[in-house]
């Protein structure tokens, strides 16, 4: 069994290589995952040191951000990882269906002005600036509708730049970054649901999973529907997530998965998670894998899109007979847009 090295590790000749640490961070594809495809598909198919560890050219890295993308678009990867680079460059092409079918605003957005101008800040590195116009349309469109119309198109638009190599990761970094502190403070403003609002939600990220932006804009969306909501941030371990929610006496559970998760990992890790929660605690997921939607994991409601956020709390909350006067005071000061 071979190790891999650290990612500061320099190349062994003139031709630049990546290991698989490196490999990982520039692409954000797991290092498990890179391993399964290898196996599974022949692609990726790195050169070898006197050691035995995983060399990546950087061709191989470049295609891999393709397919990366196309993933983020909502292809299978045994659809698009086996193909080559022709076949992936001609898929990529055709534009992400999967994605607009998902997001319906996202191909609108995408030819927006104001989108071209979040990027252009974005590339000007003018932080300020940025998070000025952000702040500007929050308060234009409301919490829920910037969710919709401008986070999750820039938060897609910032991840095409990135993979196309138009975006440095400090940059990416950067725009997320400001995105993190404007829905932050967005939410420190909102109301407090009333005493009696209902559901109580708590929200996290499972262990591995380092991606918090689509758990803050879960929370965002959760907010604006009335809902009393914990976030415990990234990565809680499954027990901790179990004492957390008895303690707080969480209705539901929401999990956050990014496309950077493995499907059959998750799905087990939600179907574990499930079984130490107390029965009358619901566990949500928001993922975007196809394969997981499909196949489905006994207990969970799994979300495919932020937009079921409303229609699912819509009904819990028919399940759950709550009063109407609880749901009135629970939206009190918070439209619904």
């Amino acid at each position: 069994m071979t190790t891999d090295s650290d990612p500061n590790t320099p190349p062994t000749d003139s031709t630049p290589l990546l290991n698989i640490a490196a490999v990982e961070r520039e692409t954000r594809i797991a290092k498990d995952t890179l391993r399964v495809w290898e196996r599974r598909y022949g692609f990726p198919d790195p050169q070898r040191d006197a050691n035995g560890e995983r060399l990546y050219p950087l061709d191989q890295v470049a295609r891999l951000r393709t397919v990366k993308r196309l993933l983020d678009a909502g292809h299978r990867p045994g659809r698009v990882v086996p193909l080559d680079p022709v076949a992936l460059q001609r898929l990529d092409a055709v534009g992400e269906p999967a994605a607009q079918r998902v997001y319906p605003n996202l191909a609108v957005a995408a030819a927006d002005d104001a989108l071209a101008e979040l990027l252009a800040l974005v590339h000007a590195h003018d932080p300020q600036s940025l998070r000025r116009v952000l702040t500007q349309r929050l308060l234009g469109q409301g919490l829920a509708r910037f969710v919709a119309m401008t986070a999750v198109p820039l938060v897609h638009a910032i991840g095409r730049e990135w993979s196309v190599g138009r975006l440095a990761v400090f940059e990416e970094h950067l725009a997320s970054d400001v995105l993190d502190t404007v829905l932050r403070n967005a939410l420190a403003s909102s109301p407090e649901p009333g005493p009696q609002g209902r559901p109580r939600v708590l929200l996290s990220t499972l262990q591995g999973e380092h991606h918090g932006l689509g758990l803050l804009m879960a929370q965002a969306l959760f907010a604006v529907e009335g809902c009393a909501c914990v976030s415990l941030g990234c990565q809680t371990p499954a027990r901790d997530l179990v004492e957390a929610a008895r303690a707080l006496r969480s209705d539901i559970v929401v999990i956050s998965a990014s496309a950077a998760s493995v499907p059959a990992a998750l799905g087990q890790a939600l179907a574990d998670l499930r079984a130490l929660l107390p029965v009358d605690v619901a566990l949500w997921a928001g993922q975007p894998h196809a394969s997981l939607q499909r196949r489905g994991v006994t207990g969970v409601e799994l979300l495919a899109e932020l937009g079921a956020i409303a229609p699912q709390l819509d009904m819990w909350r028919q399940a759950q007979a709550v009063p109407a006067g609880a749901q009135a005071q629970a939206h009190s000061g918070v439209a619904r847009a």
